[in-house]
């Protein structure tokens, strides 16, 4: 796996799927301010649009936030916030709507008890816990010589650790996708855009999702290669 001190493990899995994030990044990013510039005929601002999701689905007392920054749009449910960007807040663009609306998706997600977003509220402390020990677990394993009980558990527990956030980016991908489709429903069964804006915040959205797989993709490739370096040592020694 490593040659002449390259490791084409990274080269092989990760690479290319850290290559497929950047790629997404950029797209949403592009996407974004493209229908940016798309001003909905309706004149509904992105909170305005966000609260008739919420009213459709009979979901009430949440709140609504602006804050700073682009695309840091996003629901709290501790508080009961919709937080929404300069960009999306008080825009009328088929952007800002789509992005405010699928922040609602979130809000009714809550409010209606959908399974998956309940399962990864639950594991968030468990897995922030795991994300920052595994490298650490993986590095003091490899401290103590090669093939030692403790210095192998040690890497086998980092392993287990960072399989951790890769669950927590597997139970994201459907908890992104049904938020998501909510909005969509919402919008087009509450006539939020004509039918040509709703394209356009469909393509929002569906860029926006792209990044959720291109962050699982990245995650699975690094257990993989972990796997592929560290597995099975005691057997090899």
């Amino acid at each position: 796996m490593f040659y002449y001190g390259f490791d084409w493990t990274y080269v092989a899995l990760v690479l290319p799927c850290v290559i497929l994030a950047m790629a997404a990044s950029a797209n949403v990013n592009s996407t974004f301010k493209r229908y940016s510039k798309e001003l909905s005929r309706r004149h509904l601002t992105g909170a305005e649009a966000a609260q008739r999701v919420l009213s459709a689905n009979g979901v009430s007392g949440v709140r609504f936030e602006r804050v700073s920054g682009n695309l840091t749009d996003h629901y709290d449910p501790r508080s009961n916030v919709i937080r929404l960007s300069d960009d999306v807040f008080g825009s009328t663009s088929i952007a800002a709507i789509g992005v405010a609306c699928h922040e609602a998706g979130h809000a009714v997600q809550y409010a209606k008890g959908y399974a998956p977003i309940k399962l990864r509220a639950a594991i968030i402390p468990v897995t922030n816990f795991g994300s920052r020990l595994a490298m650490p677990l993986i590095l003091l394993g490899l401290l103590f010589s090669a093939g030692s009980y403790f210095g192998d558990t040690m890497v086998y527990l980092g392993i287990a650790c960072f399989g951790l956030s890769v669950l927590f980016q597997l139970v994201t991908l459907p908890v992104e996708f049904n938020a998501s489709r909510r909005a969509l429903q919402a919008i087009e069964s509450n006539e939020l855009l004509t039918e040509e804006e709703y394209r356009g915040a469909r393509k929002t959205l569906t860029a926006a999702a792209m990044t959720y797989v291109a962050a699982t993709a990245v995650a699975l490739a690094q257990l993989l290669r972990l796997l592929m370096i560290f597995g099975g040592r005691r057997s090899r020694d």
